[in-house]
């Protein structure tokens, strides 16, 4: 991709102090270090001390003091050094529970929203937003950050913004508030009137190559769409005006900028990418979505050989061991998800291959799991009944595709020199049963071993 994206606009993001552990992760293997001038054996230390924690009120006091401080220097493009380790150690501290309430206690969030507003400094503002994401982890704190309308409307317009950090930040807090129920109404709201907010996660998604923000991106809105089916038909149907195509060889269409993002995600995350696969899966649950997907010149046909290429290149390969299924069995479902409703029509003897090698998994890794006598697993059995509706599909059209199921066979003999193919219809066969008999029947009538 081009340097021109939203990556390109800070080339020392690499040299950056990398941020604390996010919303996902509220424990950290061990405590931020106290501020440097806390004191050992005073007396008047339980006094100073923030709830129960070794973090001095005295020492927070001042270092947001100095905040108001550069908060009012609005042309201040950097932060010195001693003021960036400082405001980093209140980013830890503000992971926790008492330092979060002290933190609202004092007006923190007003604070850090005019900082924020006022900020021509990209490092302060992704270190302001990343205290608002810890102290937005606990629901008490949660709640008076959602209720701030002020600051609901300035993180929204920062998902604009072109420093990647930054957006990094901002998605996880609003990924963190859209988490908390009794708030998520709150946000859905704002995010629905705020029509910009589309358009800046497909630019986003469009011309980003950091694997950190596009995985932050993809869990942000299917999120949303999880949330709001509404808002979800809204995005798909939409088409981007002129003024918000931002450079003219970005299409912000959401379906193309989904498919581009999880294009780049697939060799680096699979974790991203299950994500996005998922947010394709959403999008076929509701009518709007088929209808886009299946339009003449619409999006289905790339992202269904995309999805295809996956499942056949990168899941379940030939010498994978049984075994392989449990690892990749989430991403698995995703993958089938999207391609069952479209399943006869993109067929190669390739996909069909990669379809009776999952059935053949399932078949030994249900004889291995019943040796161990181990529970079933639900996502195990879920992967089954997507496999077993894909086939159904496969078979009820037998006709249209037997010269690829036929290929198939001949190709898997000839690469393996070793005649599986009864093995294979059987596992595919155990599969449909019982739930699709017309399909088994379909299949046995017209595949002649």
């Amino acid at each position: 991709r081009e340097n021109s994206s939203v990556d390109g606009a800070e080339p020392e993001e690499n040299e950056r102090s990398p941020p604390p552990a996010g919303p996902q992760s509220p424990h950290m293997d061990r405590n931020p270090s106290p501020p440097p001038d806390q004191a050992d054996g005073d007396e008047g230390e339980d006094l100073d001390a923030i709830g129960d924690t070794v973090y001095s009120k005295h020492w927070l006091f001042s270092t947001l003091t100095r905040l108001i401080q550069v908060e009012n220097s609005e042309d201040q493009m950097q932060l010195s050094d001693d003021d960036e380790e400082d405001l980093c150690r209140v980013w830890d501290m503000a992971m926790d529970k008492d330092v979060a309430g002290f933190l609202q206690e004092f007006k923190a969030a007003d604070i850090l929203l005019g900082v924020i507003a006022k900020s021509h400094c990209p490092r302060l503002t992704e270190i302001c937003v990343g205290i608002l994401g810890n102290i937005a982890c606990f629901p008490d704190t949660c709640a008076t950050l959602s209720q701030n309308e002020d600051l609901g409307a300035v993180l929204l317009l920062l998902l604009g913004d072109a420093d990647p950090p930054t957006l990094l930040e901002t998605s996880r807090l609003l990924l963190t508030c859209l988490s908390q129920k009794d708030f998520c109404s709150l946000w859905l709201q704002r995010i629905r009137q705020q029509t910009s907010v589309c358009s800046s996660l497909c630019f986003i998604m469009s011309s980003s190559t950091n694997t950190d923000l596009l995985e932050k991106v993809g869990e942000l809105i299917d999120k949303l769409f999880d949330l709001d089916e509404e808002l979800m038909k809204c995005w798909i149907t939409s088409r981007p005006s002129d003024e918000k195509e931002r450079d003219g060889d970005i299409s912000l269409e959401l379906s193309l900028c989904l498919l581009e993002a999880a294009k780049q995600l697939r060799s680096e995350s699979p974790d991203g990418l299950e994500v996005y696969l998922h947010i394709f899966q959403l999008l076929t649950t509701v009518e709007e979505g088929i209808q886009v997907f299946a339009a003449p010149d619409g999006p289905g046909k790339p992202l269904w050989e995309f999805v295809s290429d996956v499942l056949c290149e990168d899941l379940c390969q030939p010498n994978d061991l049984p075994v392989v299924l449990h690892e990749q069995k989430s991403i698995l479902i995703q993958a089938l998800s999207v391609l069952v409703p479209p399943a006869s029509k993109l067929l190669s003897p390739s996909l069909i291959g990669s379809v009776f090698r999952v059935c053949q998994h399932q078949s030994e890794s249900k004889k291995e799991d019943s040796n161990k006598d181990e529970a079933n697993d639900d996502q195990l059995q879920t992967l089954a009944e997507i496999t077993s509706e894909f086939l159904a599909d496969i078979c009820l059209n037998i006709t249209k595709v037997i010269n690829e199921i036929l290929q198939f066979f001949s190709y898997y003999h000839r690469r393996t020199n070793d005649d599986l193919t009864q093995k294979t219809c059987q596992a595919a066969a155990a599969c449909l049963l019982p739930n699709f008999k017309t399909s088994v029947s379909s299949l046995f009538r017209h595949i002649t071993i």
